[in-house]
C-alpha cells in the first residue's frame, strides 16, 4: 500500500473495454497520470466518448485498469481485499437518481447502505439525520421518494452516499437529467459539503457553468488529459475547447463574441457580475 497525500492518484492508467471476438480492443483511457487532492472540487469535461465517465468509474473500482494503476488514499484498486474500504472512501452519484433509490420512504433509502455495512442502529439514525440535513432534505424524512422532484431525488441519492461517510463524492453526469432549478439545488448541496465538511468532489459534467464553480478543471479528449488548470485558466481557451466540440460558460461566450467584434475585454471573467464589470469598463474606455 502506498502512502499518498492525494486522495486519488493514477499512474500510467490505461483502460479498454473487451472487444468482440476477432476485433481489436480500442483504448478508452491512455496513459492517464493524475492526482486529486483531498478537499478539492474538480470538474472533468469532455465530449461524449472522451473517457471522462470511464475515468470516474476506475476511482471506486467499478472498472479496473487494463494497464497502470489507480490508488485511493494509497489503496490499490486492483487489490480485491481493499474493495470495500475503497468504496466506503469513494461514493458515486449517477445520472438517474431513480436507479439509486431502493426504498419507499426517504429515511429507509438513506439508511440502506450503512445497514448493509453493518453499522449499529443508533449510528445509522445519526447518519441518516446528518446526511439529510447536509443536503437540505431533513423535512422529507418520511416522504415517498417517487413523489419528489428530480432535484430532490438527486439530493436524496447524495444523502444515501453521504450516510456511508465517504471522503470523496463523484457525480457522474448527476445533473444531466435535471432542470435548471434541480441542477442548482444539487450543486448548492455539493458545494456546501465541499466547503463545510471538506469532502472531495469530482464532478463529471457537460454543463460549463457548473464546471466554472470548481477549483480545478480537467479536459479530456480521446482518452487523454489535454487541459488541466483553474477555470480562469481553462475557459479563455475558447478556440481549442470549441475544436473539441465543447462550449464555454455563457459569460465567457459573451465576452468572446465581444472580443471578436473588436472590444477590449478579458475572457477570464466567469461570474455574471465580473462579466458585467468587464463590459462596463470596456464601454467607459471607448
Amino acid at each position: 500500500m502506498k502512502t499518498l497525500a492525494a486522495i486519488v492518484q493514477t499512474q500510467n492508467l490505461k483502460f479498454a473495454y473487451p472487444a468482440e471476438e476477432g476485433r481489436t480492443e480500442i483504448p478508452v483511457l491512455n496513459e492517464i497520470n493524475l492526482e486529486i487532492q483531498t478537499g478539492t472540487f474538480t470538474a472533468v469535461l469532455g465530449h461524449n466518448g472522451s473517457g471522462k465517465s470511464t475515468l470516474s468509474k476506475t476511482f471506486n473500482a467499478i472498472l479496473l485498469p487494463s494497464g497502470g494503476a489507480v490508488y485511493i488514499s494509497g489503496m490499490d484498486t486492483r487489490d480485491e481485499g481493499l474493495l470495500l474500504a475503497i468504496r466506503q472512501k469513494i461514493g458515486m452519484v449517477f445520472q438517474n437518481p431513480d436507479n439509486q433509490i431502493v426504498a419507499n420512504v426517504v429515511e429507509e433509502d438513506v439508511a440502506f447502505a450503512p445497514e448493509n455495512l453493518g453499522v449499529p442502529s443508533e449510528e445509522i439514525r445519526k447518519r441518516v439525520d446528518d446526511a439529510l440535513k447536509a443536503v437540505g432534505m431533513e423535512e422529507f424524512v418520511t416522504h415517498a421518494p417517487h413523489l419528489l422532484s428530480g432535484g430532490q431525488k438527486q439530493r436524496i441519492a447524495i444523502a444515501g452516499v453521504l450516510a456511508m461517510e465517504p471522503a470523496c463524492i463523484i457525480l457522474d453526469e448527476a445533473t444531466a437529467m435535471l432542470d435548471p432549478v434541480g441542477r442548482r439545488e444539487v450543486l448548492d448541496a455539493v458545494m456546501r459539503l465541499n466547503h463545510e465538511k471538506n469532502i472531495t468532489v469530482i464532478l463529471i459534467t457537460h454543463h460549463m457553468d457548473e464546471a466554472a464553480l470548481a477549483d480545478r478543471v480537467i479536459v479530456m479528449d480521446h482518452g487523454k488529459i489535454v487541459m488541466d488548470g483553474t477555470p480562469r485558466e481553462i475557459f479563455p481557451k475558447t478556440g481549442p475547447l470549441r475544436a473539441m466540440g465543447l462550449t464555454v460558460p455563457d459569460t465567457v461566450d459573451l465576452l468572446d463574441r465581444l472580443k471578436r467584434a473588436g472590444w477590449n475585454v478579458p475572457l477570464d471573467r466567469l461570474s455574471v457580475d465580473e462579466c458585467a464589470d468587464a463590459i462596463t469598463n470596456a464601454l467607459q474606455a471607448v
